[in-house]
Parts: C-alpha cells; structure tokens; sequence
C-alpha cells in the first residue's frame, strides 16, 4: 500500500486523515498467472493500482491466436476496464493477469465516498483517468500513423519491460500484426 500513496504523493502531499480514510476502502486482490481478472460483459467493479505484476487487457475470441491485445498495464500503474468501471456498465473486453499480480483495488461505490470526503479522492480520480487516457491515446495515435516496424521500435524504447517480459504474440497482436510478421520485423531490425 505504501506504493500506492508514494505515487498519489508524487503529485500532491496527503493528510493522514485522508490517507487513512482511503487505505481503508482499498481491497488486497491476488491472481495468478494467466488468471481472468474481468470477464467480458461482466462490470468492473474496481479501480487498481497494481502493487506487482502485469496485466493485458484484450477482446477474447474463440480461436487463441485471433485475440486482440490492446493494452498492459504493469507494476506501480492503475489498471481498470475504465469505461465500464465509470458507466457501470458491461465490459467489452477481458482483463488478464499475464503473470501472478497482486492490486489494491477499491469499488466503484467506495471510490465515489473517498470523492466527497476528501481530499484526496479527486487526486487519485485525476491520476488513474489520466494515466490511462495517455496510454489509450497513444496506443490509437500509433496505429494511425506508424508503421508496424515503427510502432515496434517505439514499444521498445519507450517500454523495455513489456519486450522483455510479454510473449511475442501479444506483443505482436499489441502493434497490429501477425506473430509471423513480428518476427520478420525482429528479424530485419537486429
């Protein structure tokens, strides 16, 4: 938990009352490698802020190898199907534990009483809605204009983790692209 407060306390310093008050609402979560966080069309009930792990959020489909991987989320980061944890409503897509991950999560319900009691509530809603509007953003820019090599590239530089730590075919479906292409591209660019 103490993570979690470093991180809101990059961005502004918390009174012990508040940060009480809130600590109280958080839920110790684990999950195990490969475990379903959020099933598709269930409502999210939780923000999280992931104490350590790694979490992939995708559209499932049938057939394995035709799943969309659009995002990760890792440790010392907020995770949450977002627009379905605001709306309460069903998600459309899954949230995967891509290794064993342990979060604090806190309910939709309680969130909103942390808002109106505190001051740190619009902090932690600030931070969370923000981080994951840039990575969403982001992620569409680069679809939009980069190309798959580019966006490849980019991935690497700007996240070395999620090379060194993600299987190659969600990294793959992650940037646009076939396994098959990903390795070419690996293999051109090494």
């Amino acid at each position: 938990m103490k993570d979690i407060r470093a991180y809101i306390e990059e961005t502004v310093d918390i009174g012990e009352d508040d940060w009480r008050f809130f600590a109280s609402k958080l839920i110790k979560r684990t999950f195990n490698k490969k475990e379903i966080i959020l099933d598709i069309k269930k409502v999210e009930p939780y923000l999280s802020f992931i104490e350590s792990g790694i979490v992939r959020l995708l559209i499932p489909h049938e057939a394995p190898e035709k799943e969309l991987t659009f995002g990760f989320c890792f440790t010392n980061e907020y995770v949450s199907a977002y627009d379905s944890f605001l709306t309460q409503t069903p998600s459309t897509y899954q949230l995967q534990a891509l290794t064993n991950t342990v979060m604090w999560s806190i309910t939709h319900k309680d969130l909103q009483e942390v808002y109106n009691k505190t001051k740190i509530g619009n902090v932690v809603g600030r931070l969370s809605s923000e981080r994951l509007f840039i990575l969403k953003s982001k992620r569409e820019l680069s679809l939009l204009t980069e190309t798959a090599e580019e966006r490849y590239l980019n991935l690497f530089k700007e996240r070395p983790q999620l090379i060194q730590k993600i299987p190659l075919k969600y990294i793959a479906s992650y940037i646009g692209v076939t396994a098959q292409a990903l390795s070419r591209i690996r293999k051109r660019i090494s």
